[in-house]
């Protein structure tokens, strides 16, 4: 085996091994809160994670990063997580009107879509952005609806995994977490990319 095989061996272990990682670290610190109180910081500091590997900190510190994001965003973190609780809420609700009207199950259909698809979106916006708790799901919905591509590429992914996982479940534990924040974040990341392109050539106008 060439040296530029053994090379590209070695990242995807070390790629592996960190994806693990990150995903032992998410479960353990969501326990850490009693599940209740851990999952939201924990999920906002695996995110951080993630978007700094995107925007090529391949090097972090992983454990002492996940930390410091976990302490410093855990009571705002966990109101997020009551407003995403209120949203699943309002799907249940909406599922339960479907079952009992069909005539309105297309716009229902549609406005549980767009939760859902916001919801997806809120905590990259969180990690990538500095705004308020307002703004933050506004521009969660307005970046979902003027980047199709990215949603559908995230739908695609997490496509790809539900077949990877059903097939392997016991990947699950070790990647489950980590892969679909990593689908998530790299779809966003390209949609943000996209907005600040745009963005500087209307101030270079």
């Amino acid at each position: 085996m060439n040296k530029l095989s053994m090379s590209g061996l070695y990242t995807l272990t070390e790629w592996i091994t960190r994806f693990a990682y990150v995903n032992l670290l998410w479960i353990g610190f969501s326990l850490l809160g009693l599940v209740v109180l851990g999952i939201s910081p924990a999920t906002l500091a695996m995110f951080t994670i993630i978007r700094k590997w995107l925007m090529g900190e391949s090097e972090i510190p992983i454990f002492r990063t996940f930390w410091n994001s976990y302490k410093k965003e855990f009571l705002k973190s966990n109101g997020l997580g009551i407003v995403i609780v209120l949203l699943a809420y309002i799907i249940f609700i909406d599922l339960s009107y479907i079952k009992l009207d069909t005539i309105i199950q297309i716009p229902l259909y549609l406005i549980i879509f767009a939760i859902v698809m916001t919801i997806l979106y809120i905590f990259p916006v969180y990690v990538h952005y500095n705004i308020t708790f307002f703004q933050l799901f506004k521009n969660a919905f307005f970046i979902m609806m003027v980047n199709p591509l990215s949603s559908i590429m995230m739908l695609i992914g997490f496509a790809a995994l539900f077949f990877v996982m059903k097939f392997l479940p016991a990947l699950l534990f070790f990647f489950g977490g980590s892969l679909s924040a990593g689908i998530i974040m790299s779809s966003c990341y390209l949609a943000f990319q996209k907005i600040e392109k745009k963005q500087k050539e209307a101030q270079a106008v």
